[in-house]
């Protein structure tokens, strides 16, 4: 695999993978602006407006057609939240041309319909159009709307909120219901404008063409992009410690069936200068996988959790668990998270989990240049953060992690929020009721 960063107009930068072993090769546009309240529901909302139609193909079923002429292409909206980065545009997948009958091509056509839907949308006097803008809208509500149907997400995504309560990262990447209903397709239009001539925009491909081949075809597609002032000021704040001394506590009432018990931490000093490979084994040590403490210790050996794990935010420097629990062990589990972080800040854990830690992480890394969508992912976020090492090199990295260094970043870790969603106390008094009448039974 052949990698190789270029910019190719004012403030558009090419990543590019040469890979063959691929049938399919992938093209991604993204637009980065600063995450932020007033402006995350427009972001989210211009892709899905865009592939509603072109000046060329104006409605979806002309492009449908279109793409299945490319033999199949697929191209979709994409919005991500990478730290306090907003990215979206679109992600495209089409065959490669040595697999095509004939001397047919689709490269060329494939890319120039994916930045047709940027930049020469369907418009009517320069505007976009109402009725596109108006029915995406509802849809991006519903979106919105629907977070709340997977209470596990949900409690993760409230706790963010709570403790990231001052911060952009509070902020989804679709924005929020209040923000959302105010958009009209004056209003849209205006800011999709604007985001073309200032934001920074990534491309990234990954196939079997040439560097200079691709360079070639889309600086001629980008010819019509209008650019103005670059706003390069964009980036991700990086809070190190707590909010307050004691972690701030929020609770929500909501029928479900069983507790979710979320726990936030800053990861603190060690953000200055961040330990990358560290940092995920770390994780993996503490609650990232099967053989993690919180898995084998709260989960299998005391019973107090249905699940409970840890995910790591190395862009933001955010560490959450994430558990369901019986409202009963709530406090029995929380004492049983921490003291599980302590047990890694005095390093007690065995050598063999350490090499099972860093065995997991190397695996998924190797596995990432087996889907050329986890590459666009990784490769993405390597371009917002700023870093430049492949998987193999994180991987490479990892291998060298020692336990001095797993347990120096569990001691800079600091507790900023709890956040508890759990039954209603009519529910709660009702499934007591039911236990009570068992034992009656019984």
């Amino acid at each position: 695999m052949e990698y190789s960063r270029v910019e190719i107009r004012p403030g558009v930068w090419l990543t590019h993978l040469r890979e063959d072993k691929f049938k399919t090769a992938c093209f991604s546009v993204h637009l980065l602006s600063q995450l932020n309240r007033e402006t995350a529901s427009m972001n989210a909302l211009i892709p899905y407006v865009l592939r509603r139609g072109t000046g060329q193909y104006p409605d979806m079923e002309t492009l449908s057609a279109r793409m299945e002429e490319l033999y199949g292409t697929v191209i979709e909206p994409s919005i991500r939240r990478i730290g306090e980065i907003h990215c979206c545009g679109f992600y495209a997948s089409f065959p490669e041309d040595d697999f095509l009958p004939g001397e047919k091509r689709v490269l060329n056509d494939a890319t120039a319909l994916t930045l047709q839907m940027l930049l020469a949308p369907l418009t009517r006097g320069g505007l976009l159009l109402p009725a596109y803008v108006e029915s995406e809208r509802e849809k991006l509500l519903d979106l919105i709307a629907s977070r709340v149907n997977n209470k596990r997400s949900y409690a993760v995504i409230r706790c963010i909120e709570e403790m990231c309560c001052c911060e952009d990262f509070s902020v989804s990447r679709y924005g929020d219901e209040e923000s959302c209903r105010s958009i009209n397709y004056k209003k849209l239009s205006r800011h999709y404008r604007t985001l073309l001539q200032t934001c920074p925009i990534e491309l990234f491909y990954c196939g079997r063409a040439s560097l200079a081949e691709m360079k070639a075809i889309l600086r001629d597609q980008l010819a019509t992009l209008p650019r103005g002032e670059i706003d390069d000021e964009i980036g991700t704040e990086i809070r190190m410690n707590a909010l307050e001394e004691q972690p701030r506590y929020a609770e929500e009432e909501m029928d479900v069936a069983q507790a979710n018990l979320v726990i936030g931490w800053r990861l603190g000093e060690c953000m200055e200068d961040p330990d990358f490979a560290a940092l995920y084994v770390f994780n993996d040590v503490f609650g990232g996988s099967p053989s993690s403490k919180l898995f084998l210790n709260v989960r299998e050996k005391l019973s107090l959790c249905y699940y409970a794990s840890s995910v790591i935010d190395v862009r933001k420097g955010l560490l959450l668990v994430s558990s369901g629990i019986q409202l009963s062990n709530c406090e029995a589990a929380k004492k049983e998270i921490f003291a599980q972080l302590d047990a890694v800040r005095e390093g007690n854990f065995t050598d063999e989990e350490l090499e099972t830690a860093k065995a997991g992480v190397i695996s998924d890394l190797r596995s990432t240049p087996d889907s050329q969508a986890a590459l666009e992912s990784f490769y993405l976020a390597q371009a917002v953060s700023g870093a430049d090492y492949s998987p193999d090199d994180l991987a490479a990295l990892v291998s060298e992690v020692t336990a001095e260094r797993v347990t120096a970043i569990a001691r800079t870790v600091e507790c900023d929020q709890i956040y508890l969603l759990r039954q209603g106390a009519d529910a709660e008094e009702s499934t007591e009721e039911e236990d009570e009448d068992d034992d009656a039974e019984a």
